[in-house]
């Protein structure tokens, strides 16, 4: 028995031509959208890698002592609620605290003013404080948020980014209550902190930067959650 071979002409609709031009497209744009993102995640990790360099760089420079010291201010406390009108009494019934901080030039020219330098050596980390916060410095190192002068009494308040990866204030959130802080001032002295608490706010929620501290030297460690939406605080005392 003969068979007879019928082959079906496919007949290209405008509907087709207009599927097969909307697939074409949706194509290209997922391909230039996965080349976006890669080459914006390359990017950023180059950004973070570039500021971890400068950051040990002006670590390297306190270390060496390739910096100079300037006054940021002076603060004063009146020891009498009354003071003396006389100069000289003045003198004596005030007690001034100058703030010094090491200002730090990096290679690529850029002068960075550091009020101290905060290591975990649980953590293995090791960076200076900015003695000023904002977007540009955070990504540079820590930088102090609120409080005293480093290693005063008071609550020195200090805030990181956390990239999650090994950089910065990233691994903070991993810390366990009783593992030390070491803050080293200006002056080179060195005071170890305790871990006390450690929880988790919203944005918003500074009551962590309290000063109302009992007389204590404190630290206050800040960063985000990995999701950015909360803030992870660890709080630490003297020992």
């Amino acid at each position: 028995m003969n068979q007879i071979l019928v082959t079906q002409k496919i007949y290209v609709t405008p509907e087709l031509k207009r599927k097969k031009k909307f697939y074409k497209v949706h194509f290209i744009l997922s391909l230039f959208l996965i080349a976006v993102l890669g080459i914006s995640y390359i990017y950023a990790a180059y950004d973070r890698d570039r500021s971890e360099a400068v950051s040990q760089e002006v670590l390297a420079g306190l270390n060496n002592g390739d910096s100079t010291t300037v006054n940021d201010g002076i603060l004063v406390a009146y020891l009498d609620s009354k003071p003396n009108s006389d100069q000289s009494s003045n003198r004596q019934n005030e007690s001034a605290q100058t703030t010094q901080n090491q200002i730090v030039t990096t290679s690529d020219g850029e002068s960075y003013s550091t009020v101290a330098t905060v290591a975990i050596p649980s953590l293995n980390l090791n960076y200076p404080v900015l003695s000023e916060t904002s977007d540009e410095l955070l990504k540079i190192a820590p930088c102090k948020f609120w409080g005293p002068n480093p290693n005063e009494v008071g609550n020195f308040c200090i805030v990181g980014h956390n990239y999650r990866n090994k950089k910065f204030f990233s691994k903070v959130p991993t810390l366990d209550i009783g593992e030390t802080v070491e803050v080293t001032d200006m002056s080179g002295r060195t005071l170890t902190y305790k871990i006390y608490d450690k929880y988790t706010v919203d944005p918003t929620d500074v009551r962590c930067t309290s000063q109302l501290t009992s007389g204590k030297k404190e630290v206050t460690l800040i960063t985000c959650t990995d999701d950015s939406q909360q803030r992870v605080v660890v709080k630490a005392t003297q020992v």
